[in-house]
């Protein structure tokens, strides 16, 4: 397929802006269980929330260049009983709208307490506001990842790895973005947020490579007999059937063919697991907030090429018909 950069831009920044959030709340209920005495104020937290904010909105915005008539958007969001697509649509503002509550109550410092547990410990607004954008956000990436795995005659989406995968690259961003945030602020935190983003990186390099494995090693169920509809035991394509180029031959295939593909797939693994792990560690261990910062910027970079490889890779079951290009 013919990877849309507005599309590129769309689950990346959203993806990053999604584990910002996971990342802050997460770090909240860290101080909430006793985990470290010293605590952080609420601006932190609201600045935070402001900067994944700003990252969806971001991706919202891209996702507009992939509509032919932007004018129409919100059609997209009348499907909701059978799309993923209109899922998505539904629930990018819905969790946008939480995480400006979840900034809002810390701001202003609106912290009722709603619940009080046996060991002194309590349950404030603020706490189970975060429980509630973490859990939107989470299913987010769900809902995102349902669009492409739901496509079953693209053998390389269709399977709960690509779910798998969007959750755990997602996090990952996020949590070092979280890092980077932590380390400028000097947040106690930086620690607790880069030993996560070190493990959530290391698990999703792990996932994406199992996921490149099985497409290579996965054979299409379809064949070029299938796809005309003639079973004869020798058939062999010997022209496209066109004189010049279609919609077909354009958006239904990869560009700048096999050898682009491999140069990016290893450029992804490179920038966007592999050296940000080394700068994630080394800054956990130093404390080395522009380590981070790099890091961050480096995995997104990565990422990018990741999510250009994982359209690339989807070879379109009309691609049997059209293999032959004039």
């Amino acid at each position: 397929m013919k990877p849309a950069f507005s599309v590129l831009f769309l689950t990346t920044l959203i993806g990053a802006g999604q584990g910002l959030l996971v990342a802050l709340v997460t770090g909240q209920w860290y101080f909430v269980i006793g985990a470290t005495p010293r605590q952080e104020n609420g601006a932190f937290y609201a600045v935070g929330a402001a900067i994944a904010l700003v990252l969806l909105g971001l991706g919202l915005f891209a996702s507009f260049f992939h509509l032919a008539n932007p004018q129409r958007a919100w059609r997209a969001a009348t499907r909701w009983r059978t799309s993923w697509l209109s899922r998505e649509v539904i629930l990018l503002p819905v969790v946008m709208g939480l995480g400006v509550v979840y900034a809002g109550v810390h701001g202003f410092g609106i912290r009722p307490v709603l619940m009080t547990f046996s060991n002194q410990k309590s349950l404030d607004l603020t706490m189970a506001v975060g429980f509630v954008t973490a859990g939107a956000a989470l299913l987010l990436y769900v809902v995102t990842g349902m669009i492409y795995a739901c496509v079953r005659f693209i053998r390389e989406w269709a399977s709960s790895w690509t779910v798998v995968n969007f959750v755990a690259m997602g996090l990952a961003s996020g949590f070092t973005v979280a890092a980077a945030y932590a380390a400028i602020s000097s947040s106690p935190l930086t620690e607790f947020f880069a030993a996560d983003a070190l493990v959530l990186t290391l698990v999703a390099l792990a996932t994406r490579s199992y996921q490149l494995w099985r497409n290579w090693r996965a054979k299409s169920p379809f064949t070029l007999k299938s796809a005309i509809g003639v079973h004869h035991p020798q058939i062999r394509q010997l022209t496209q059937g066109f004189c010049g180029t279609s919609f077909n031959t354009k958006e239904f295939f990869v560009p700048g063919g096999k050898g682009k593909m491999a140069v990016l797939t290893a450029a992804f693994v490179a920038f966007g697991f592999l050296l940000p792990a080394v700068m994630i560690g080394v800054g956990w261990a130093t404390g080395d907030a522009a380590l981070l910062i790099a890091a961050a910027l480096a995995q997104y970079l990565g990422l990018l090429a990741e999510r250009w490889v994982f359209f690339a890779q989807g070879n379109h079951v009309q691609n049997l018909y059209y293999q032959a290009r004039a």
